[in-house]
């Protein structure tokens, strides 16, 4: 049996105190290691928040039953005795800064898990923890500024199901209501704030990281995030010192059972990220889509300066879709199955042609729309029928051009077919649009949210209406046009040409509720065509190029880097199995019907990848019956990789 003296630290009597020397043995287990350390301290405190940290291998000894032997602990080791909870910094979307007591012991899944307990927000699996951007060394009175943040040190953050002060009314009433500081635009107040002080000292609000790719296709900035901390390892495993900041973001886009009664909190985060992923143009969004944006946060900050409140219960708030759908209309369980047929055109852009639209006869038919040259020939074979499950479907609307246009890109042998459909009415739009994106998910018309679907499309369009103004006492000096819109639009416009517009559009919006303000602005970002997705630059097995590849809570779409055109979607529910080479850093995937790809990432680590992959197919077995209980072992499994085997 080996004997020697063991080196530990003691961090309460701080870095320049003598390192203790204990006499250990190979079978002494480690309980019997802090035992002793404690006893020659002599200092009388509570240790047991205190565990072993190993220096040179960057590993926990939290086992206190393993002996030395077990975790192969020789002479040479260093061991530190530390505090697992320590002070951390927390920046919240919505700009405010959180100190608290974080675990630095145990996997960043959990630590999120015991923060989101402490602040009352349901669902922890959804964020994830963020390095913010380096930031230049800034004036004193910058400084000063910064300090002010909310201490709850003095709280520790519960490992059991119920929370501290989860229940608090005052800590719910205060995180639940939108706080706007000066990045915000007011009612009636302007702030001398410019751009680039306002959003580049701004840390981004989603999965966006440090560093811009050089390619900008179609106004989107394929950018690369190495800021995301891993889910399986602890913060001391990564670096992370007490005091530091942190950024705590969603980064998963799949909101499960959304409902403002018990998600004040949650959904005001939710949308102060949306908020920027707007402003900072991480999502692409046509220019009334953008005034609209403009007049919705308009009228939610009016409603919040007025009378902060919290956010009230709507119906039908079952899940994500009826969470962003709750000014629905409640089907009918008994209506009949909806039958849609009617004329529209169709244009199938291809090199070197100048074809345009051509009308045909289209009926909808399960998950797949046939057309024909007229309405007496659909009893006849169809010109061609498209099945529209696992498609991308994307509206191309100007309601001020009377253009409703859905965009659809088809899977392919050799890739992604584009395909318009151009409507006739708003009408006639709701109810196709409504229909291909049922379709693209595999469902039919006969599914209960296909009415609920029209109603959204329809409310939506008629917030794009230009609505004469009813307030002729606003005036071009009542609204700061800044931080309402992104800053693209201040260099293309002036901001009295930028007011007109931001109230016409808010006149459509103007008589919601606070709660039914935000969850309109989240629908809206939902449906946006590039609404969470995170962009890598990888490189195909076999290819001599670079590529870009999506991910989004559903699929993975690869893109080509040159033009910005989709090439190939895969869905996950296609997927058999996919694996990871560690040691070339290669992700390789297998679909159903022999179809393999494999890949390697040029501008992010493998593991972010992965951990991405495996953290949606995870939320896709969430069900409402484990709300409150999740599988941590699976998340692991999914998303840790080999460290997690």
């Amino acid at each position: 049996m080996a004997a020697w003296d063991l080196s530990v630290t003691v961090e309460e009597l701080g870095p320049e105190a003598t390192p203790f020397k204990v006499s250990v043995t190979s079978d002494l287990h480690i309980g019997g290691v802090v035992l002793r350390i404690v006893e020659k301290t002599q200092i009388k405190k509570d240790w047991s928040d205190h565990a072993l940290w190993w220096e040179q291998k960057q590993q926990w000894l939290l086992q206190l039953s393993w002996t030395l032997e077990k975790y192969e602990i020789h002479a040479d080791a260093r061991l530190s005795l530390t505090p697992q909870h320590k002070p951390l910094r927390l920046g919240l979307p919505n700009g405010t800064t959180l100190r608290l007591q974080a675990c630095f012991s145990r996997p960043v899944f959990q630590t999120v898990t015991g923060v989101c307990r402490l602040l009352n927000m349901r669902h922890p699996e959804e964020l994830s923890l963020l390095r913010p951007v380096e930031e230049k060394k800034k004036k004193k009175k910058d400084t000063e500024e910064e300090v002010a943040v909310y201490d709850l040190t003095s709280l520790r953050i519960s490992s059991g199901r119920s929370s501290g002060i989860g229940g608090s009314l005052q800590l719910s009433k205060w995180m639940g209501n939108i706080k706007y500081n000066s990045f915000h635009c007011t009612a009636h107040t302007k702030y001398h704030v410019t751009y680039p002080d306002c959003i580049c000292n701004n840390d981004r609000s989603s999965s966006h990281p440090v560093q811009w790719h050089c390619n900008s296709i179609n106004h989107m900035c394929f950018i690369v995030d190495f800021r995301w901390l891993d889910s399986s390892r602890s913060l001391l495993q990564q670096g992370v010192q007490e005091h530091d900041r942190l950024l705590l973001r969603f980064k998963y886009y799949c909101f499960h059972d959304l409902q403002p009664k018990y998600d004040a909190v949650r959904l005001t985060q939710m949308y102060e990220q949306a908020r920027w992923a707007i402003l900072l143009e991480d999502v692409g969004c046509t220019e009334e889509e953008m005034m609209l944006f403009a007049a919705l946060q308009y009228h939610i900050g009016k409603l919040s300066l007025s009378e902060p409140q919290l956010m009230t219960s709507c119906p039908s708030m079952d899940d994500l879709d009826s969470a962003l759908q709750c000014l629905e209309v409640k089907t009918d369980a008994e209506e009949s199955t909806p039958e849609l047929h009617d004329y529209l055109k169709i244009f199938r852009p291809k090199r070197r042609t100048l074809k345009g639209y051509k009308q045909f006869w289209f009926t909808f038919n399960n998950a797949s729309i046939s057309y024909y040259k007229s309405k007496e020939e659909s009893l006849k074979e169809p010109i061609q029928q498209i099945n529209l499950k696992g498609c991308e479907v994307a509206p191309d609307v100007s309601v001020a051009g009377q253009k409703f246009c859905i965009r659809l890109l088809i899977p392919g042998a050799e890739g992604m077919n584009v395909v318009y459909l151009r409507c006739e009415n708003e009408l006639q739009y709701s109810r196709w649009m409504a229909a291909c994106r049922l379709a693209s998910k595999g469902k039919t018309l006969a599914d209960s949210s296909f009415s609920n679907e029209v109603q959204n499309i329809q409310s939506f369009l008629a917030m794009q209406r230009t609505t004469p103004r009813v307030n002729a006492a606003q005036t071009d000096d009542s609204i700061n046009t800044h931080g309402l819109v992104s800053p693209r639009y201040h260099k293309k416009y002036k901001s009295k040409q930028l007011t007109p517009r931001i109230l016409d559009a808010y006149q459509n919006v103007a008589q919601l509720p606070l709660t039914d303000a935000l969850l309109r602005f989240l629908q809206i970002w939902q449906a946006l065509p590039e609404f969470g997705v995170c962009y890598f630059v990888v490189r195909f097995k076999g290819c001599r190029k670079d590529e870009v590849l999506g991910v989004t809570n559903n699929r993975l779409i690869r893109i080509d880097l040159s033009t910005g055109d989709v090439v190939k979607t895969w869905r996950y529910n296609t997927m058999k199995q996919w694996n990871v080479n560690w040691d070339i850093q290669q992700v390789a995937i297998e679909f159903n019907g022999n179809v393999n790809i494999a890949f390697s990432c040029v501008t992010a680590t493998c593991k972010i990848v992965h951990e991405y992959i495996g953290g949606y197919i995870f939320m896709a077995t969430r069900t409402r019956e484990q709300t409150e209980v999740l599988n941590q072992e699976l998340f692991y499994k999914l998303t840790g990789g080999h460290e997690a085997l």
